[in-house]
């Protein structure tokens, strides 16, 4: 009986999850305590040969302003005049406005060169969703955003990775005083499955 409320408990937050844009959030602070049991739960994602190769920077108070203006100032430094976008520079500058912490998600490259990144990138999307299902059940707002300087070359720098590591997004966390949104799927689960 205990595994069949154990698994209608984690249907239930596994159907709950949802992205939450910064915008949405509150401001609310989360204690650090907490988002280092995110970061735990994180921790126990499957891994190819055990290479672990999640690694993630936690901004916190102070630091998560910090972090956006330096990112916005990475767009601004690295984008030509011709394609800066002055309100692109102002949504990165006040991302983290009212988001309580915002991790960067990465991949450090394991040292075994038979594993190919794309099984990397999988381990580390996995303890990112490790993170954010553990997040929903605590009543934590989350979202995993790619924008900005997210993909290039001075990102990986700032963030001192190695040429062959990768940024994969910012998770922004805090609280939100929105009802979840209902979830909704466009296609199917018919058209994305095949039976054999």
């Amino acid at each position: 009986m205990e595994t069949n409320t154990t698994t209608s408990y984690l249907e239930k937050i596994i159907a709950s999850r949802r992205t939450v844009k910064p915008t949405s959030m509150n401001g609310r602070k989360i204690a650090d305590e907490t988002v280092q049991q995110l970061l735990q739960m994180a921790d126990w994602a499957p891994t190819h040969g055990y290479t672990e190769p999640w690694y993630f920077v936690v901004y916190g108070g102070d630091k998560v302003q910090e972090f956006c203006t330096a990112h916005a100032e990475l767009y601004k430094q690295f984008t030509p005049a011709d394609k800066f976008i002055a309100g692109s520079y102002d949504k990165l500058k006040s991302q983290g406005d009212l988001a309580s912490h915002v991790i960067a998600i990465c991949m450090k490259r394991g040292s075994n060169p038979k594993i190919p990144v794309v099984e990397e990138i999988a381990a580390v999307s996995c303890a990112v969703q490790n993170m954010w299902l553990t997040a929903t059940s605590q009543g934590i707002a989350a979202y995993w955003g790619s924008g900005g300087m997210t993909f290039h070359p001075a990102m990986q720098d700032y963030l001192g990775l190695g040429d062959d590591d990768q940024v994969l997004g910012f998770f922004y966390l805090g609280y939100t005083d929105e009802p979840v949104q209902p979830g909704k799927r466009l296609k199917p689960l018919s058209e994305k499955v095949k039976w054999m």
